[in-house]
């Protein structure tokens, strides 16, 4: 029993990260790109549905197990390939569509519990403050290289100062322009 106990656990621990992934993109999305403060219970939502998501995942994976198992079962040849199951690996099988299901139920049962979504969001939001701290880290040691410190500083000059005038210069008088239309229409 021990290792369909492991194998249960491994298969929450996989799936609860995949979702706290997905609700660390819905952060940095929501935060980042469309400028808005970070709300925990705004997240919930998309933890629940990652969660379930995950727990629909698992149960199709038991709906398949238990489909390969009544195809193997009865069936003696040797087989063709290494999913060509046969009544001898009926029993594994059958105990792959268990811990499938039982993944499924425990996904389902954090979806329904606030505790877990809580500690899923905020999981999600500390990976996603990592990312942010990282991207900065490497950001500043990269812009705050000194000319004598960079090899490549004069080779590389005119294209950063292409760049600064057709990116950064435009997407600043853009944003402006658009900060002055919101002061208008107010």
């Amino acid at each position: 029993m021990g290792k369909t106990a492991d194998a249960i656990a491994e298969g929450v621990a996989i799936a609860t990260a995949a979702a706290r992934l997905a609700v660390k993109n819905h952060i940095l999305v929501g935060t980042i790109a469309q400028g808005g403060a970070f709300d925990a219970e705004q997240y919930v939502d998309d933890a629940r549905e990652a969660l379930l998501a995950m727990a629909r995942e698992s149960e199709h994976g038991a709906e398949a197990m238990t489909r390969l198992r009544k195809r193997a079962r009865g069936r003696y040849s040797d087989p063709a390939g290494t999913h060509d199951y046969r009544d001898r690996d009926v029993r594994n099988l059958r105990r792959r569509a268990k811990q499938y299901a039982a993944v499924a139920e425990r996904l389902t049962a954090m979806a329904a519990d606030s505790d877990a979504l809580g500690s899923l969001v905020e999981g999600a939001r500390e990976a996603a403050w990592a990312d942010v701290r990282s991207n900065l880290d490497r950001r500043l040691i990269v812009e705050g290289m000194r000319p004598d410190q960079d090899p490549d500083y004069d080779t590389m000059r005119e294209a950063r100062m292409q760049a600064l005038r057709l990116v950064d210069l435009q997407a600043l008088s853009s944003q402006q322009r658009a900060k002055r239309k919101r002061e208008t229409a107010s």
